[in-house]
């Protein structure tokens, strides 16, 4: 049966101009994102956005405005039964980022977070192709 995933994420830029990326190891496979996951029944999106990175990071964050929202078919890299609906919002941290050290990419399964310069940012470092549509507007944005 075909059915929709809703997955929301964040696009949290720093002082220095660089980008929050999850790197993340699931499924035998490892890959970079943005942060953030599937919605969950019940809440809505900045809610959602807010749990993951409580439950992924142990982080808080402020949601602020819609920043992107696919407008394409997207099937899901995971499950070829679902279509992948992506929103992105501008966030920031509202707990500091502890120092993260890990290998690149990922050799065993979770989730680990890093600052990524814009300035040096492609959409070939990250594996989704939403992900690659919100790195090719952020590029766009700082030129």
């Amino acid at each position: 049966m075909n059915r929709f995933n809703i997955r929301v994420y964040g696009v949290l830029i720093n002082e220095i101009n660089a980008v929050l990326l999850s790197d993340e190891r699931r499924f035998g496979a490892s890959f970079t994102k943005f942060p953030g996951g599937g919605l969950e029944w019940g809440e809505g999106l900045k809610d959602a956005l807010k749990r993951e990175f409580q439950e992924e990071f142990k982080l808080e964050i402020e949601v602020h405005e819609l920043f992107y929202v696919n407008d394409f078919f997207q099937q899901s890299a995971f499950n070829e039964a679902d279509q992948i609906v992506s929103f992105y919002y501008r966030a920031s941290l509202k707990t500091p980022l502890p120092p993260h050290t890990h290998d690149f990419p990922v050799q065993e399964d979770g989730e680990f977070l890093r600052w990524q310069a814009i300035s040096s940012l492609t959409s070939d470092m990250l594996n989704f192709p939403i992900d690659k549509c919100v790195v090719e507007l952020l590029i766009k944005q700082l030129k």
